[in-house]
């Protein structure tokens, strides 16, 4: 007993660390002169460049990224580091073609979230209110994922039931991201990337030491899985897959929400900078390291994947059976730090979408200002029940947690990468484009995955794109024109800049 005890301190250290952040936040928070939902959604604008790289790559890095991942790549080989490198690229382009525009936008009109620009660029409430309902129903799929991926590591590690890990990180990440709101978030994703670091230098020190090193644990899959040593795995990594990957984890992911709001946050142009830079690097350290260390894990867990349940269980085993317990206590708290912190950052997204996006602006719009004390109230009460339904959808794990983030991440993409990447970079972008692109793309996908549509084999986010582009060309060009008032916010002339 006291053993079990004993690997629950570090964690239970860490995450009392977060929520003393948090209340430091929000004291300093109630002692500054910013508004609320400045404050509260994006930080007042005033996230620095460390932290900024820090809290990007937190949102890339989630549970199914050091748990999912790693575990199809000792089952596949070393094809799936190229799932990590492509996350290399992301990153810079999030915040490289995003992150100024988005945050130059944001000021001028005064936006907090991305829902703000699109309301702003295509003038439709639908529109808006539709944008958020899409983001509040892909974020339950998504952080439903984490929750499921963090519990089953740490009943894996500890030896504690998954429904006590379920219960104890949940209400502390839940209970901060309430408290704290979007800095807290950005401070303790921080927290959160340098202890994922160090779990995978330690995780991946061990798992050579116990395999005999790297060459003899090479020896033991040239001679036991020869195919993971091919690029396409003997067919198991199809050039389809790596096609669609690159999409779903790559490029396409520099129109998610929960990245957008990143460039709205950052306080200058020089700390966006060092944060492409630094996010860059720290992606691609976590992300190739963590999937390197899934191949090598063949050293310590060398029967079929069925002895281990799934694939999703193949670090939270390697950590058991490689490392001491006092070091497996270190280790475990990087993945659970992945969870942690990409779900506060899709908590508080979630509830600007319902408090800001939609129950301000109808007050506002009936001329009814809400006072700062309802909306401190209504967002903490929002950020904790979004909280509760994720855990109650928990609580009966489903498997291959990757797979439920990879059809999230696809239903984001498709409803808002047309939207986000015309509306801020093509004047004739509109509203009904926007509008049957949202809403049809969605539709598309979500029956192409439902019913198993894969257009020569691909993914259904290739079919979800593909139909949300033309939805929005087709929309572009028989609906009416955006008004030329609104167009010189967005396309100032040289004059007006």
């Amino acid at each position: 007993m006291m053993e079990k005890l004993g690997v629950l301190v570090p964690l239970l250290a860490f995450m009392g660390l977060m929520l003393a952040v948090s209340f430091a936040v929000r004291v300093r928070r109630e002692n500054g002169g910013a508004g609320f939902v400045s404050q509260y959604f994006i930080g007042n604008r005033a996230i620095g460049g460390f932290v900024l790289a820090m809290t990007t790559v937190a949102t890339y890095s989630s549970v199914s990224s050091f748990v999912g991942g790693p575990g199809m790549a000792w089952k596949v080989g070393f094809g799936w580091i190229y799932m990590a490198v492509v996350q290399v690229t992301a990153i810079f382009l999030v915040l490289g073609i995003f992150g100024k525009r988005v945050a130059l936008l944001s000021r001028r009109l005064d936006a907090v979230t991305i829902v703000d620009i699109i309301r702003a660029r295509f003038g439709s409430d639908m529109l808006a209110n539709l944008s958020a309902f899409v983001i509040v129903l892909f974020f339950l799929g998504t952080m439903t994922a984490q929750f499921v991926g963090g519990a089953k590591l740490f009943e894996a590690v500890t030896g504690y039931s998954y429904f006590t890990g379920l219960v104890l990180f949940g209400a502390v990440v839940v209970l901060y991201t309430a408290i704290g709101g979007f800095r807290a978030v950005a401070l303790t994703d921080t927290l959160c990337a340098v202890m994922m670091m160090i779990g995978i230098v330690l995780l991946l020190y061990f798992v050579l030491e116990a395999g005999g090193g790297y060459w003899a644990i090479l020896e033991t899959i040239e001679r036991d899985h020869p195919a993971m040593l091919a690029p396409l795995a003997a067919g198991d990594m199809p050039l389809g897959l790596y096609f669609t990957q690159w999409l779903l984890v790559g490029i396409c992911t520099i129109a998610l929400p929960q990245s957008v709001v990143r460039g709205i946050s950052y306080r200058d142009t020089r700390g966006l900078h060092q944060a492409m830079f630094i996010g860059t690097f720290v992606i691609g350290f976590m992300n190739i390291g963590v999937n390197f260390t899934g191949i090598l894990a063949h050293g310590v867990l060398t029967g079929p994947v069925t002895d281990y349940g799934t694939v999703d269980n193949i670090i939270p085993q390697a950590i058991a059976h490689a490392m001491p317990p006092a070091l497996a206590s270190i280790a475990i708290i990087g993945p659970l730090a992945a969870s942690i912190s990409t779900i506060s950052g899709l908590l508080i997204v979630a509830s600007s979408a319902i408090i800001k996006d939609v129950y301000m602006h109808e007050k506002m719009k009936k001329g009814r200002v809400p006072s700062m004390r309802s909306l401190r109230v209504l967002s903490m009460a929002s950020t904790v029940l979004i909280g509760a339904l994720v855990f109650l959808l928990a609580a009966s794990p489903p498997n291959l947690i990757w797979l439920i983030n990879m059809f999230a991440f696809g239903g984001l993409e498709t409803a808002f990468l047309w939207v986000m990447l015309f509306g801020l970079y093509w004047r004739r972008a509109n509203c009904m484009g926007a509008m049957l692109s949202m809403a049809g793309g969605t539709i598309v996908y979500c029956a192409a995955q439902a019913m198993k549509i894969h257009v020569f084999g691909l993914h259904p986010i290739v079919l979800g794109l593909s139909s949300s582009l033309v939805f929005f060309l087709l929309g572009a060009y028989m609906g009416k024109p955006t008004a030329a008032e609104r167009l010189r916010v967005f396309f100032p002339d040289e004059s007006e800049k």
